[in-house]
């Protein structure tokens, strides 16, 4: 059984518990249990086996008996008694954005929903908005989802690239290892830094192409596999990823490279405007349709080059209009990561953070920042865990000491502070005013209008205390569609009261989106490039920052955090 099945029928008994009424921390241990089996690169039906089932974050005593038990009979006892307390449809309808096992019960006792069709025919014809507590509102936002999931069943079939891409680099590093190969790059959405990836493309050249090709077949990671051959193999990670390696003869590895790599909208133009200067493009090389001569090439650079373009970034291929910039010799030089001189976003154990200040600090010297902000979460952000009027006094006197005596660096006292309803903020203006830097941030009441929503990130934009706007859009990639915000009114408002706003690097957010960061930043707003860490592993979302804002065509200087602290210092509002 796959590390994917095993999450599946964890996740599955997570929701019946839910569906049952359970406490709320016996659901999450299921769910947090599952993520962890789900991303585990080693099997995990071997670990039960050895009886090391524990090893896995989160898998207790209970779960390890649970996972045994669903490997030795395919079911798991508890799950079979709930599913006959609940039709087995109705799991499907938890998993639509927005509805969850919570409203799924109510609408299921309520209205007899069962399954997605009833689901869809339900808010059609209205019905959703007269169940306590949903609305208009709820109904809408239902129907947007079904429409995205597709057909009744269908699921997206895509998986964030902060699961993938790390899967990605590390087979492609255990290739590059092996005596046979040559060149082995990934390829497809993972190295455009899509935010989400449906599958691993791995392109190679080698000498003895059929080894390199068992060598993958053959790798830990990997729970199945096809027949290797001197093509390539095709094969699926312990967590269902599939992954595709293709081995080609050198001269023609910048064809396959750029092919596999996409966009399919950035292809499609391509071959679109070769076939205007008499040209065929494909994975095969490049084809004088006059002639028939075929140009191989060994690299991207020259694939580009051939077809009298600029070489355009990975992050960038979109046709999004880069082609057109290639040619002009426009393409913007894109941020890097090492440009980041700071970084304006974490929390430590005061709020819901994992490490303390001391240990984040330390953790953003050995980065080489200049300058890092403590934000932990104000009262009214919704999670519980938050910090008083009384204690933010303390520790902006806690930081003011830790920096005594520093030199080259600076910490910063800082919070992200709930937007109220009304756009206030939650604490005492005299306390906002002394710590230096506020993200202000919507935490709560994402169902209000497009419109209310916007008049109440403007409201906290015109405060002269607040620095930057947080995770605009609310968004959590695959689990939350954004909340209605007019996006274009608020980078306005940003741009003339020097309001900046972040990119945040948390790979189930990466908010603003690459679209959304490119408007703003055609609109004169300063960007800010942040992780949100919740601990010193998470200060590796900068990655993920960064890489949204390559997708959105930002370069060094449109990006406020670029700057040492001094220049930094310059921008702000207070």
């Amino acid at each position: 059984m796959t590390n994917a099945e095993i999450a599946a029928a964890l996740d599955e008994l997570g929701v019946l518990y839910e569906l049952d009424g359970a406490v709320k921390y016996r659901v999450l241990a299921y769910g947090t249990a599952a993520k962890a089996i789900r991303e585990s690169p080693v099997s995990v039906a071997e670990l039960a086996a050895q009886g090391r089932a524990t090893e896995i974050p989160g898998v207790g005593k209970t779960l390890a008996e649970k996972i045994d038990a669903l490997l030795a009979t395919g079911e798991i006892p508890a799950a079979v008694k709930l599913k006959a307390k609940f039709p087995p449809t109705l799991i499907e309808v938890t998993r639509v954005p927005g509805v969850g096992a919570k409203t799924a019960r109510r609408l299921f006792e309520e209205l007899g929903i069962t399954s997605m069709e009833e689901l869809k025919a339900a808010a059609e014809s209205e019905q959703i908005r007269e169940v306590k507590g949903l609305g208009p509102k709820a109904e809408q936002n239902v129907l947007a989802s079904l429409e995205r999931l597709g057909e009744p069943g269908e699921g997206p079939g895509r998986l964030l690239l902060s699961m993938v891409r790390p899967i990605a680099e590390e087979l492609a590093a255990a290739l590059r290892e092996h005596p046979a190969a040559n060149r082995v790059e990934v390829a497809g959405s993972a190295r455009r830094w899509a935010e989400t990836c449906k599958d691993i493309d791995l392109i190679a050249t080698a000498d003895e192409p059929a080894a390199l090709a068992e060598h993958l077949a053959a790798h830990p990671l990997i729970a199945a596999a096809g027949t290797p051959g001197a093509n390539g193999v095709r094969a699926q990670t312990h967590n269902g990823i599939s992954v595709d390696l293709r081995i080609v003869p050198p001269a023609a590895f910048g064809n396959l490279l750029q092919h596999f790599t996409g966009s399919k909208d950035h292809n499609v133009q391509l071959r679109e405007e070769a076939v205007g200067r008499g040209l065929s493009v494909s994975e095969h090389g490049i084809t004088e349709s006059e002639s028939g001569e075929v140009t191989l090439c060994d690299s991207e650079e020259a694939v580009y080059e051939r077809l009298g373009y600029a070489y355009i970034e990975p992050e960038l291929r979109e046709g999004r209009g880069e082609l057109k910039a290639a040619r002009e010799g426009k393409l913007p030089k894109l941020i890097e990561l090492d440009d980041i001189k700071g970084d304006l976003h974490s929390h430590t154990t005061l709020s819901d953070g994992r490490n303390s200040l001391e240990e984040m600090a330390a953790a953003a010297i050995d980065r080489g920042y200049a300058y890092f902000a403590i934000t932990d979460h104000s009262a009214s952000h919704g999670f519980g865990d938050h910090v008083t009027e009384e204690r933010l006094w303390e520790r902006i006197e806690e930081i003011k000491t830790w920096n005594v005596g520093k030199k080259g660096f600076r910490l910063l006292a800082g919070s992200e502070i709930n937007i109220g309803l009304d756009g206030s903020l939650d604490y005492p203006d005299d306390l906002v005013a002394a710590l230096d830097w506020v993200l202000a941030s919507v935490h709560t009441s994402f169902s209000i209008s497009a419109k209310e929503m916007t008049e109440r990130v403007l409201m906290a934009i015109e405060n002269p205390d607040v620095d930057c706007i947080g995770h605009l859009t609310g968004r959590l990639i695959g689990r939350r569609e954004p909340y209605g915000i007019d996006v274009e009114a608020v980078a306005a408002a940003a741009a003339r009261t020097g309001t900046m706003i972040e990119i945040n690097g948390n790979p189930n957010r990466r908010d603003l989106s690459d679209r959304h960061a490119r408007l703003a930043v055609d609109a004169g707003v300063r960007i800010v490039l942040n992780t949100d860490a919740h601990g010193v592993d998470t200060l590796d979302n900068m990655a993920y920052a960064v890489a949204t804002a390559r997708r959105a065509w930002l370069t060094k200087a449109d990006v406020a955090n670029t700057r040492g602290w001094a220049a930094f210092k310059k921008l702000l509002k207070r």
